[in-house]
């Protein structure tokens, strides 16, 4: 599989927006970000997994780059040079690539993304879909002004929402990160040098096809474009948080349920209108998402069981969650949520989901289904919720358990249980299992 890529890295652009640290006077991608240049740091992820050819768009300031890392032997592979003599978009200088690798596929990146990955789940994923382009998503602190990725059940991409365009409504938080996975296919397609926007008039022309797909990862990946946005990359590379949410490596996750917790409780939830988050939940979810654990929904909606909804009702008061925090700079990895409930006898229900499951907490389904898509060691993570089932769930999964006295405050009598610690609400218990207290 390695042998097949080749890595190309847009470092092209006069990157505008990063004047301030460039002064004009190097490159975007060779600011040095603690120690070494931004693309330094993307040579050697890639190159660790194995990829040893490199191609490096070059433009304004080109010979910056091309005088650093030369032909690449210093950092252990062969890297050749495109020069764009006038700007040709995002992806016009993929034409090039037909005659220089016609058969090969490509790694593409832009030279101001910083990443940690497990390059082999996404380019497996990309293979089995036998996609013509595989696309990194994930979500962010700010998709508010990101370009957002609409997805099919199966992960195929039916649409791109671009980040200036007007949102009158709840998204989830899909965000297109500036990696992807291109097939030698696609590339082939490339007839002339024109200038070309890699969405626009790349990935949109072929979408209908049903070739064009997202993976999904909570992996670290960060827009270093803005001055903000690199400072918070470089201290979040010195605490080991690019390293520690590798998928390579075993995961911690702070498990939350979502009713009560995240959002006030008002019984059961089945339209948008009634979700309205807690008090400083999206705070703590931020300290979360800066951290070296994953924030993952696990939820029981049994409005599905009882007829009061159907799951596309839940997956809409699940936008609107994702949307309302994004607002405010936090994000979730992932929302599991189970519609069934055993017991039959309400009236509308709906038989489908009047079952047994093994997902329906206290059993520990979502939880090890979390647990095995984002290789997570639960030993070391917690369940956080405001009822004695989420404790119990916790205990189950042999999680530490955080009992919060907001929604039902652990009265809720179902079982007989005591967490490991209480907390008055989701940022103080957030804020005990940061600082380990």
């Amino acid at each position: 599989m390695r042998g097949d890529y080749v890595a190309v890295i847009q470092g092209g652009g006069k990157g505008t927006r990063m004047v301030s640290l460039t002064q004009d006077r190097i490159p975007k991608p060779m600011l040095p970000l603690n120690g070494k240049p931004m693309l330094a740091w993307q040579i050697e992820d890639i190159a660790a997994y194995g990829i040893k050819e490199f191609v490096i768009i070059i433009g304004h300031l080109g010979e910056k780059i091309k005088e650093y890392f030369g032909d690449g032997a210093h950092y252990g592979v062969t890297i050749r040079y495109i020069e764009e003599q006038e700007p040709l978009g995002s992806a016009g200088a993929l034409y090039y690539l037909r005659r220089m690798h016609p058969d090969r596929n490509f790694i593409f990146v832009f030279g101001d993304v910083m990443f940690r990955l497990d390059w082999a789940r996404m380019l497996s994923f990309h293979e089995e879909k036998r996609a013509e382009a595989t696309l990194l998503a994930h979500p962010n602190s700010h998709p508010y002004d990101s370009d957002l990725l609409l997805l099919g059940k199966d992960g195929a991409v039916l649409g791109i929402d671009e980040k200036g365009n007007h949102r009158d409504y709840w998204y989830a938080n899909c965000v297109n990160a500036g990696i992807y996975v291109l097939d030698r296919k696609l590339i082939r397609q490339f007839t002339k040098l024109e200038k070309r926007d890699l969405e626009k008039d790349v990935l949109l022309t072929r979408i209908h096809e049903g070739k064009i797909f997202a993976y999904l990862t909570p992996e670290y990946v960060k827009d270093a474009g803005t001055p903000e946005r690199f400072a918070q990359a470089a201290e979040e590379q010195r605490r080991g948080i690019w390293e520690a949410k590798c998928l390579r490596n075993r995961q911690k996750c702070i498990f939350l349920d979502r009713d009560g917790t995240i959002n006030r409780y008002d019984g059961l939830i089945y339209r948008e209108e009634q979700l309205v988050l807690e008090e400083e939940a999206a705070e703590a979810i931020r300290k979360i998402n800066q951290s070296e654990y994953l924030a993952i929904v696990v939820t029981n909606q049994p409005v599905v069981a009882r007829g009061l909804c159907g799951l596309e009702d839940v997956e809409a008061i699940h936008k609107k969650l994702e949307t309302l925090l994004g607002e405010k700079g936090a994000y979730l990895d992932a929302i599991a949520f189970c519609p069934h409930h055993p017991d039959s006898g309400y009236p509308e229900e709906n038989p489908l989901y009047k079952i047994p499951c093994n997902c329906r907490k206290p059993k520990i389904g979502m939880i090890e289904s979390m647990a095995e898509k984002f290789h997570t060691d639960l030993s070391a993570s917690y369940m956080v919720g405001d009822s004695t089932v989420d404790i119990q769930t916790g205990i189950n999964a042999g999680m530490k358990t955080v009992l919060v006295k907001t929604g039902q405050a652990g009265k809720d009598g179902k079982y007989e249980v005591r967490a490991d610690r209480e907390a008055e609400n989701l940022l103080e218990a957030v804020t005990m299992i940061l600082k380990g207290t």
